[in-house]
């Protein structure tokens, strides 16, 4: 090939590559043309669906497309969160989830984790509460240890196994200083059945939080031990803080928002900035934390993936204690 076609060839390769690049970086400009599917996978009702609906409403007024929930149940949440795994990484398929990703491939259910998703935003948090029945001699979650130690192997705690609640034990006997060879872990199918199991005292313990406790704190049923927030919440001012008692642990069920792998920055962060100006609107924030018992906590970008890296961290921590059966 001669110098002169050499170099026009490379010329027109370089316009060519040019003129991708920038038929790219406008179709990402352009985002969103059409409707995003928002994949959440729970079935319709529950607080995870309701959290997810209620923000993508006011998100989609920012975004400038319409944000479609579409409930994806199944396989132990993973049904919905491998849909979006293996989607177009476009911006046009997203998923709203929480803690379980993590839990999902700690309990065995699946090979993937955080890190196979592009991590948008975190929007909320739902503090989670030790709780027992009124008249139980446990006053709060410091005196838990003292309890257990004194009858050894006849405190029971209940838990759905590989759910949030038994990795919120687990992690909470190693911060106390409690050998779980003490205790017994009582399992049950679903949270309304652990209500039913402490109001009736077959079990000393369990974890709720304002959602499915809030009523019985109300009415005395149920005693509030602590809190596992780094700040105390507004709705139960005189219940101490985990850490106030000298227990170094914070937990909750953090959902927030993620997309496929290579979903493209620019995507990613008018998604983001969509959601953000959603959490800065007064009524969106008051039935988040007055009729969902959740508090707006909003982190994106990096903030967010060092969240979650932490968030894997001590779940893996508390996950070396358990025992799983897949």
């Amino acid at each position: 090939m001669t110098r002169s076609k050499l170099a026009l060839s490379t010329t027109l390769a370089a316009i060519g590559l040019t003129s991708s690049l920038a038929f790219i970086s406008t179709a990402h400009a352009d985002y969103p043309e059409q409707d995003v599917r928002l994949i959440i996978p729970y079935g319709p009702g529950g607080a995870t669906d309701i959290i997810f609906r209620l923000v993508s409403q006011e998100a989609e007024q920012h975004l400038g497309a319409s944000i479609v929930p579409v409930n994806m149940a199944g396989a132990g949440a993973t049904l919905g969160s491998r849909n979006v795994k293996d989607a177009t990484p476009d911006g046009y398929t997203l998923l709203g989830s929480h803690d379980t990703i993590a839990l999902s491939k700690l309990a065995g259910t699946v090979d993937y984790s955080y890190d196979a998703f592009e991590p948008i935003a975190l929007l909320t948090q739902t503090i989670n509460i030790p709780t027992t029945y009124a008249g139980h001699p446990v006053e709060s979650a410091a005196d838990i240890a003292d309890y257990v130690r004194e009858n050894p192997g006849q405190v029971r705690f209940s838990m759905i196994p590989s759910s949030t609640d038994h990795f919120f034990w687990a992690q909470f006997f190693q911060e106390a200083g409690i050998d779980m060879a003490d205790v017994r872990l009582v399992g049950y199918p679903d949270t309304g059945q652990q209500v039913s199991a402490l109001m009736a005292e077959e079990v000393d313990f369990a974890m709720f939080n304002l959602p499915s406790g809030g009523a019985f704190y109300e009415d005395g049923t149920f005693k509030p031990l602590g809190i596992a927030h780094p700040e105390r919440l507004d709705s139960m001012p005189d219940v101490a803080t985990l850490r106030e008692q000298g227990i170094e642990m914070d937990h909750s069920t953090s959902r927030g928002i993620f997309a496929p792998k290579d979903t493209p920055q620019e995507v990613l962060d008018a998604v983001a900035d969509a959601y953000g100006q959603a959490l800065e609107d007064e009524q969106v924030q008051s039935r988040i934390e007055n009729e969902f018992g959740s508090v707006v906590r909003f982190l994106a970008g990096d903030d967010y993936q060092t969240f979650l890296e932490e968030n894997e961290a001590a779940l893996s921590a508390a996950a070396e204690n358990i025992e799983f059966q897949n």
